[in-house]
């Protein structure tokens, strides 16, 4: 289905403004926020993200907007992947709360112009090439397999994206005081937080060649790819003061993403010979995050139960 050019321009209007707003009333603020301000604003996005979702069943018919709930729903649950690795690279940098809130508004940024121009090119590269979808398949069953294989963590200073910006920028080890930019003896050098942005944003595009992907198995509508996509990503700061506290207590999350991911890989593979509906993809991927956030509150609250008393 073609869509009008009026829907794309709409949506990235509201997106735009949507942002400045977050800026003018979210983002200045010095400080991380509340638990209960991190909550209400989560809810907020997911609600407009429900309610664009209704817009397209209105407008466009159940198919349509089946498909952007399924996508979004795996956008949004592997986005909490990417928590897992913000908390430990904000850690590592001791980068205080405040500052946090900040890279994360323009690590949004990024994320979003990066995001676009992948999903344009997957799509290009869908119409011109029909083999790619079972590459994608292919790629996407092998992203399953390493996450349901990857154990422990990385040190964020060990990891390879910091050792090349290390090498390639000039950096500053002194005090930022919330710059990315400054000078040290009359030479113009980048700050660690600035450091901690490209490895923010080189992060987020790492796991976008793993979602993109895996929402194209669903749809290759290039216009619910990407708005499913936009909402999940816009959602992302406040779900992160949300979560970052009980990130490592969700032990079997990682799984379970991993899970969804062979689901859909195998049924890109298979789409010929086993047709899945978007709707029962979406029950499945559901019924998949429920078991794994279930397990993993089960299997932290019998450790806590059995960790000796101080």
């Amino acid at each position: 289905m073609e869509t009008p050019f009026s829907f794309w321009l709409g949506f990235n209007l509201a997106v735009i403004a949507l942002l400045l707003a977050d800026l003018a009333f979210l983002g200045q603020k010095p400080k991380a926020p509340s638990f209960l301000q991190s909550l209400l604003t989560t809810l907020v996005w997911v609600a407009l993200a429900a309610g664009f979702g209704c817009w397209i069943v209105h407008e466009s018919g159940w198919k349509r907007g089946t498909e952007f709930f399924t996508g979004y729903v795996i956008e949004y649950s592997l986005s909490v992947d990417n928590l897992f690795l913000f908390v430990l690279i904000f850690t590592d940098f001791r980068v205080p709360p405040g500052q946090q809130r900040r890279l994360l508004f323009w690590g949004v940024i990024g994320a979003l112009v990066m995001r676009g121009l992948l999903i344009m090119a997957g799509a290009a590269l869908l119409r011109k090439f029909e083999w790619v979808f079972y590459l994608f398949g292919a790629y996407i069953l092998f992203a399953g397999a390493r996450m349901l294989a990857q154990k422990g963590e990385t040190e964020a200073g060990k990891l390879r994206v910091v050792c090349i910006a290390r090498r390639i920028l000039p950096i500053s080890d002194g005090e930022c005081d919330g710059r990315f930019f400054t000078r040290e003896g009359g030479r113009f050098k980048f700050t660690l937080l600035f450091l901690v942005l490209v490895v923010v944003e080189i992060t987020d595009l790492i796991f976008a060649l793993d979602s993109i992907p895996a929402v194209f198995g669903v749809t290759r509508d290039p216009f619910i790819v990407y708005t499913s996509n936009v909402c999940a990503v816009l959602g992302l700061r406040s779900l992160y003061f949300l979560l970052a506290r009980a990130v490592r207590h969700l032990v079997w999350l990682r799984a379970g993403l991993g899970c969804i991911l062979i689901f859909i890989g195998a049924k890109m593979i298979g789409e010929e010979i086993v047709p899945v509906s978007t709707e029962v993809s979406l029950c499945v991927i559901a019924a998949i995050l429920a078991v794994s956030i279930i397990a993993s509150l089960v299997k932290t609250a019998k450790r806590e139960a059995n960790a000796p008393i101080a």
